[in-house]
């Protein structure tokens, strides 16, 4: 059995200039974009935005940390990633392009952290960044059950791991 590389001094990509992965999903806040175009402004970096589908799978993955992906149930004619797509792209161009910030878009599929991870590797991105969620019962249930990309991403590769809050509790409200 091989051992997995671990995170070491050898294994730091310097940030000034290296491409950022952010994940990127509909309906999410303005926030985490913005936070990403200001990380990448100030490293003078390119942004590379994934948006990883569940629902889909991934048939092959490509150098420049694209892939060819497929619906799960290929019975099912399910063409809404596509929309999904073009909603994304449009969403990023009026945030990021008025900020002037470098960036591409990869539509994704399968388990998050492996999809970013992937991503990450190709580009040889120096960190990626992730915006938390809001912390309602329901998403904290998931997390529980499955555990948070950002989490999932820092036991599964070596590059620092930026998460943008977009929503607190209060400590009172957590010690009952």
């Amino acid at each position: 059995m091989s051992q997995v590389p671990q995170p070491a001094l050898d294994r730091i990509v310097p940030p000034s200039g290296r491409p950022l992965v952010l994940a990127v999903r509909p309906g999410q806040p303005e926030l985490v974009l913005r936070t990403a175009a200001e990380w990448a402004e100030a490293l003078a970096a390119p942004l590379y935005c994934g948006y990883v589908d569940p629902r889909r799978m991934v048939v092959t993955e490509y150098p420049d940390g694209s892939v060819r992906h497929e619906a799960v149930d290929p019975d099912l004619a399910d063409d809404s990633w596509g929309r999904t797509d073009a909603t994304l792209r449009s969403q990023l161009a009026a945030v990021l392009d008025p900020a002037g910030v470098r960036w591409e878009f990869r539509y994704l599929a399968g388990r998050a952290d492996r999809a970013l991870t992937h991503l990450a590797r190709a580009v040889d991105a120096s960190a990626i960044i992730v915006g938390s969620r809001h912390p309602v019962a329901a998403e904290r249930l998931r997390d529980l059950l499955d555990g948070s990309v950002a989490l999932g991403l820092t036991r599964h590769q070596h590059r620092p791991v930026i998460t943008v809050p977009v929503g607190v509790v209060d400590w009172k409200h957590t010690l009952r």
